[in-house]
């Protein structure tokens, strides 16, 4: 075989690659978007209210507020903090880890106590904190 036939089948090659390499992209990124980051619905309300009685003592409830997810953590001491779920590194949303008694990031591990304060990992700065009010056992949170 003569080496112009050799570049051309080369070329071929590299360009089917290309396509393949690119084809796997566009499938796999909406799928890693929805599931990891999921569509903020831009009609929501910025005002969300919970009951103080639904939520346990070490537990945290997760809610939407103005289409972002949020978070509202009863601490051991019985304190409440609420805070915006999304994890500042790369906006994924973060997961309560009842028996440890912090957040975990889970696209790269990052950890935070329950007032938000990052404990390790990539993220560079604490979960944003969120205003609330309790008022006759309802928490107003926005």
């Amino acid at each position: 075989m003569d080496e112009s036939k050799r570049k051309f089948i080369s070329i071929c090659l590299g360009g089917v690659a290309a396509l393949a390499i690119t084809g796997f992209a566009a499938i796999t990124y909406p799928v890693f978007r929805y599931y990891l980051i999921p569509p903020a619905d831009k009609n929501s309300k910025g005002k969300t209210t919970l009951s103080l009685k639904d939520i346990a003592v070490g537990s945290a409830v997760f809610f939407e507020l103005g289409g972002s997810a949020a978070v509202l953590v009863r601490k051991q001491d019985g304190s409440l903090v609420a805070l915006s779920a999304v994890c500042p590194h790369l906006g994924c949303i973060v997961q309560w880890e009842k028996e440890r008694q912090d957040f975990l990031c889970p696209c790269h591990a990052g950890y935070f106590t329950p007032d938000g304060e990052v404990i390790s990992g990539p993220p560079p700065r604490a979960l944003a904190k969120i205003p609330f009010t309790v008022t006759n056992d309802v928490v107003t949170l926005g």
